[in-house]
Formats: structure tokens, C-alpha cells, sequence
């Protein structure tokens, strides 16, 4: 969708450098760490214990199933990363793997819930044999199965939705599960490194400290899980209760985490320490500035809509009935709300390094809504590695401004970098500023992004305005030359993505009717630019859809140059 950004070459910094060192040692150390984890001596004198005689609590992940899942596997079609193998004669677990992502998801129990879902003895029946299956192949330390990231899955899928693999099964094949259940749950905190920061290590602590409440651990086990919680909570969530990727989809995943930990605690009759509530207090309010009228989460670094009916029951969990603030400043958003209309800005730059290998360059984007029908909105993310995966992080899968057809931030390139630390958003803008005014026009934002300084030598800046009724959201978009940069003439383009259920068709004058599907009617307008229509694609609940975008396009050289649009409602044209 754009070129790669104004980094062509990632030169390593000090940080990285020594990040890149304790990488590389990690993987030359691996076979030897192997060899000790499966030491009968090392798991006796670190791992072993008596079994618990059950499990003291099963947390409820909210996340739902689809019954064709269940199906499928009943059916013998095991499709997990995008991948399907046909179990057909003998077990899955021999099966050659087409992914080690499909491996991840098999060996983490993906195909747990769906069967318990479905219910039924079949299904019942399919999940004890693959446990049963698994327990005799993998009693001990290997990888992929023992690895920390399956590890976790594991064990948040068998402490969820396991209790079915204790009903009525014989009494040996329980204490065998049992016993590997806290085998894996007192590894997976000495291992816990190996997980990628972010979302997915937060998940790892919080399975470990799930692990030692349901399993009964010792008390010291069980208070050194909760004080790493509390430090991965510090690490991860921000004062005003954003998730450190700066993705909402995260932020949800996050508290989804933490409120099953919470409960566990409660059910059990343990104290839940106050860091963990005051984080749960804060990350709510966060989830409902994040929310669209449909019910959905905004799509910014890497995060889909989600299941607006599991949003909705998650936040009916919050006993504070926090309500979102107007700006997150530690998150990097603004948010205005007005009638039945919606916008949320990203006013933010990059993540931090370690967390920014899902984020995306879209220094300035925003998304807007009229009650449930969401207008403008960005393109998503893929759910799997695929060819779209780094364009959709690009700068011109958002609705934003795109100059020279160049991203604002640059993707870690395929090499060595990128298979350590995975494709981290690298550079972008150094200096994001953003203010806010209440006017008796409504509520006004202004921010700017320095993302095109270094190669154009350009500062964007964009201000919206959403008025008092909802009925039109005004916008400006300036690009000021800086200082005596080289440039000549530098196109660019001003992107409005729309959501896939809205209908574009030209209108006179050279703006475009947007038709919703109620058969409510906006227009856009612009003045400065040519107006066009283009294709575009929409990922942004899991399914590649086509769908258009409005651009705005014109050239900057030496003197600033403003491009002022609006969009406004015109009536129901039903």
C-alpha cells in the first residue's frame, strides 16, 4: 500500500544491540536448557510435588466458540493458524505439522473449548482421548509442546474449560493430569522470559498465577505469581488504563486476563492485592473510550473489533462503572463523542520497541461512527502471517495523510533483526503534540506528527471537529515546510478508508454521498485537493472484505498547504 517508510536500514542502537546479544545466547542455550528440564533430577527438586487432589477453581473465559470449530474436529479437520490437517488414521499428535503456528495452537489445547462447548459424549469423548494422547506422548519437557507461549495456552485452555476432563474419567488418568497441570505451572514461571513481551507474556503471568491459586500451591509459589502480575501490570498498563502496544483489542485481552485471575482469587477466599484492583479499575473507562456504537473496539495497532456481546459482559463486570475520559494522554488518543456520532484520533507515536511489533505507523488516523454504523475506519490487521500483514500496518491503511506515498514509521525488515525481535515498528515521529478546546461549536482537537521531518523535512498537522448535534465532523489537514530541506514537489494524499456495509457514489461539485446501510445519508466535501474513490479492504473483524476509500489528493513544495474536508449528514435517503 505504501513504500517501506524513511528508514531503508535499521542501524541497531545500544539497547538493541544488547537485546540482540541475550537473544542470541537464549537460542545457543536452548538445546542445553532443554536437556536440564527434562533431568529427572532438576523436575524432583524444582518441579515435582504431591498432585492436588483437584481443582479448587475454574475461571470463566468469556471468549466465545463456534460450534462449526466443534464440528470440524469431530469430523477429524483440525484448523488451527489458517491451516487444516485431516487427523484421518491414527492420532493428530503424529501428524506432521504444516506451521508451527498450527503445532502452537494443537499442542496449547485450541481444540478444548469447542468440544466443551458443543457438549455432548462425542465431543466429550474426542476431548479426553487427546488429552489422554497428549499426557502419554509428552510427559516431559520438548518443544514445541513444552515451550513457554504453548505452555500458557495450555493451561489458561485446561484451567477454563477442563472440568469436563474430571468428570467421571478414571482416577488415573486424573492424577496424571493433575500432576502434569503442576509440573507446567510451577515451570512456566521460571520460563516466563521466553514469552514475547506484550499481550502475550502478560497472558503467561497471569496462567502462572492462575496455575498456583486453582492448583493449591504453596503460599510462597503463589505470592511470587502475584508479585510478578503486579510488575507486569506496572510494565504494561498506563496511569490512565491503556495497554503499552497502544492497541485496544490488547487492552481487552488484558483485562479479560485479569478479571479471571481476580475471580479466582475471590473463590477462592484470597486477598486480591490493590495493584491488581486499581488496574482493573482503570482499564475499563479505557474500553469504553475504545468503543464504537456497534458495540466493537476501534482498529488501531494491530486490534480487531472484537465480539461486541463479550465486551459488552465483560464491562458489565465493573463494579466502579468508570466512564471514559475525553483524552488518554498516557495512551496517545483523543476521543469525541457528540448526539449519536463517535471519533477516536491516534495522537501518539510508536510503542516502545519491545511492544511495537504488532503497532502500526498511523501517526494522526482516526475512526468515526454514527450510532451502530461505523464510517471511517482503518483496515485492520491480519489474524495470521499472510502478504497483507505489514501493509495493513503502513501508513495508507489508515485514515490519515500519506506524503510521497512513504509510511511515517518503518517495519523491522525481513533478516536476522526480524526473526529475533519479530517486525517492530521502527523510527516514526519523534514529537506528537496535541490539544484540545471546547468551543460552543463543539469539541475541537489539533495534534501534529513530526513522522515525514527527517526524510521531507515536512511537519503534518490535523484538526478535527465534531459538532454539537454529531451531525458534521470538520477537518484540516496542514503540511508545513521546515527550515530549508531540499523537497522540489512531494504528492500526497489524504485517505478516508470506509467501512464496507457504507456506499460511495460521486456527487456533483466533486464530493461523494456515503449511504449507510438504515439508509442514512452523509456527504464529504474537500477544498484544496482532488477528490477520488478507490478501492480498498477492510479487516477488520478477521475477514478480508473489499470496500472503498475516499482520497484527497494534491502537492506540497515550498510553502505550507492546507486541505480543509468535512463530513456532514444530509438526511435519511432510504
Amino acid at each position: 500500500m505504501t513504500g517501506p517508510g524513511p528508514l531503508a536500514r535499521i542501524v541497531p542502537n545500544g539497547a538493541m544491540v544488547r537485546e540482540m546479544l541475550a537473544a542470541e545466547a537464549r537460542l545457543t542455550l536452548a538445546p542445553a536448557r532443554a536437556i536440564l528440564m527434562r533431568n529427572g533430577l532438576y523436575r524432583r527438586l524444582l518441579l515435582w510435588g504431591a498432585p492436588p487432589a483437584r481443582l479448587l477453581y475454574h475461571p470463566v473465559d468469556a471468549v466465545p466458540r463456534r460450534l462449526e470449530d466443534a464440528d470440524a474436529l469431530l469430523g477429524g479437520r483440525f484448523r488451527f493458524a489458517g491451516e487444516t490437517v485431516e487427523a484421518g488414521e491414527g492420532s493428530i499428535f503424529n501428524k506432521p505439522a504444516p506451521s508451527r503456528a498450527w503445532a502452537g495452537s494443537l499442542h496449547g489445547f485450541a481444540w478444548l473449548p469447542p468440544l466443551v462447548m458443543a457438549g455432548g459424549e462425542p465431543a466429550r469423548k474426542l476431548a479426553i482421548d487427546l488429552t489422554a494422547q497428549w499426557l502419554k506422548r509428552y510427559p516431559h519437557y520438548s518443544e514445541p509442546a513444552w515451550s513457554a507461549p504453548v505452555m500458557t495456552r495450555r493451561l489458561m485452555m485446561l484451567l477454563a474449560h477442563g472440568e469436563t476432563l474430571f468428570v467421571g474419567t478414571p482416577a488415573p488418568f486424573q492424577k496424571a493430569l493433575l500432576s502434569s497441570m503442576r509440573e507446567q505451572g510451577r515451570l512456566l514461571p521460571r520460563i516466563l522470559d521466553d514469552v514475547i513481551p506484550g499481550i502475550p507474556r502478560f497472558e503467561a503471568v497471569i496462567a502462572a498465577a492462575l496455575a498456583a491459586v486453582c492448583l493449591d500451591d504453596r503460599i510462597e509459589r503463589m505470592d511470587a505469581a502475584l508479585d510478578r502480575t503486579e510488575a507486569e501490570i506496572a510494565r504494561q498498563i498506563h496511569a490512565d488504563g491503556g495497554h503499552v502496544s497502544r492497541s485496544p483489542e490488547a487492552l481487552f485481552h488484558a483485562y479479560r486476563y485479569l478479571t479471571m485471575l481476580i475471580d479466582a482469587l475471590t473463590k477462592t477466599g484470597r486477598v486480591v492485592p490493590q495493584p491488581l484492583r486499581s488496574a482493573h479499575d482503570r482499564m475499563a473507562p479505557m474500553i469504553r473510550f475504545f468503543r464504537h456504537g456497534d458495540g466493537g473496539l476501534a482498529l488501531f495497532h494491530g486490534g480487531l473489533e472484537s465480539d461486541p456481546r463479550i465486551t459488552t459482559a465483560m464491562l458489565a463486570r465493573d463494579e466502579v462503572r468508570g466512564q471514559p475520559h475525553a483524552h488518554a494522554p498516557h495512551s496517545g488518543f483523543q476521543r469525541m463523542a457528540a448526539g449519536r456520532s463517535y471519533v477516536v484520533m491516534d495522537c501518539g507515536g510508536a510503542p516502545p520497541p519491545e511492544f511495537s511489533r504488532w503497532a502500526h505507523a498511523s501517526a494522526l488516523a482516526f475512526e468515526f461512527s454514527a450510532g451502530p454504523q461505523r464510517i471511517v475506519v482503518n483496515c485492520g490487521a491480519a489474524l495470521h502471517q499472510s502478504e497483507w500483514s505489514d501493509a495493513l500496518r503502513r501508513t495508507a491503511a489508515h485514515s490519515t495523510l500519506v506524503v510521497a506515498d512513504t509510511s511515517s514509521a518503518a517495519i523491522m525488515p525481513p533478516g536476522r533483526l526480524r526473526r529475533l525481535f519479530g517486525a517492530r515498528l521502527q523510527g516514526g515521529p519523534a514529537k506528537v503534540e496535541t490539544n484540545r478546546m471546547q468551543t460552543p461549536y463543539g469539541a475541537k482537537v489539533f495534534a501534529s506528527h513530526d513522522g515525514y521531518l527527517t526524510p521531507f523535512g515536512i511537519v503534518h498537522e490535523r484538526t478535527l471537529a465534531l459538532g454539537p448535534q454529531g451531525a458534521a465532523l470538520n477537518g484540516t489537514d496542514r503540511l508545513v515546510p521546515q527550515g530549508k530541506t531540499r523537497r522540489g514537489t512531494l504528492e500526497f494524499a489524504i485517505r478516508f478508508h470506509v467501512h464496507p456495509d457504507v456506499r460511495l457514489s460521486p456527487s456533483q461539485g466533486g464530493g461523494v454521498l456515503l449511504k449507510l446501510p438504515d439508509g442514512e445519508g452523509w456527504r464529504f466535501r474537500a477544498g484544496g485537493g482532488q477528490v477520488g474513490i478507490e478501492e480498498s479492504v477492510y479487516l477488520g473483524n478477521g475477514k478480508t472484505r473489499k470496500t472503498e476509500q475516499i482520497v484527497v489528493t494534491a502537492a506540497v513544495k515550498q510553502a505550507p498547504i492546507e486541505i480543509g474536508w468535512l463530513f456532514e449528514q444530509i438526511g435519511n435517503t432510504k
